[in-house]
């Protein structure tokens, strides 16, 4: 059996909590050779609050978490009776995994994993950017950074050249 991907309904707010318990429970059981990481998918909205401005965590599924185990009797019976776990999701008896498309897609925007764009430009070439507070800006690139995803590229702000850092998400090339 390979190891895939499960979610798990949890009681209302108490999704940390489960995956607190779920953790020691995976320690205290042994089970780290069939039970492997525990994940509240959460991602970063912004809150404005009396005119102001805040980075906030918000839980992409409310009542959910993501297990990702080696499914047998024994796993299942540790996961089901997590306290605050009111069982897994799918049809009928048998809980059903997730496909790698869905795990990876979700993992990528909760930052979970990191999937790294790739993007073909290199110092000195133009790009226009997409996404961010500098939207419909153009500049050229200064230098490149393919491990982090990330460019510095040279804007025209209030008459000035200046060096931005930019994802490859946030631009595209002219």
């Amino acid at each position: 059996m390979s190891k895939q991907w499960y979610v798990v309904h949890t009681l209302a707010g108490s999704e940390h909590k489960v995956k607190a318990n779920l953790e020691r429970r995976i320690t205290s059981m042994g089970m780290q050779d069939q039970i492997f990481r525990v994940v509240v998918p959460m991602e970063e909205a912004i809150e404005v609050k009396r005119g102001k401005k805040r980075f906030t965590k918000k839980k992409v599924f409310p009542g959910y978490v993501m297990v990702e185990m080696i499914m047998n009797d024994r796993s299942w019976y540790v996961v089901r009776n997590t306290p605050g776990v009111t069982g897994f999701v799918g049809s009928g008896m048998k809980p059903e995994p997730l496909n790698e498309e869905e795990v990876s897609v979700i993992l990528r925007q909760t930052g979970v994993e990191k999937g790294v764009p790739r993007l073909d430009v290199e110092k000195g070439e133009m790009v226009k950017v997409i996404a961010g507070p500098f939207l419909n800006y153009t500049g050229t690139v200064e230098s490149v950074d393919q491990e982090k995803g990330k460019m510095t590229v040279l804007l025209s702000i209030f008459g000035r050249e200046t060096p931005v850092e930019l994802d490859f998400s946030d631009v595209e090339k002219l």
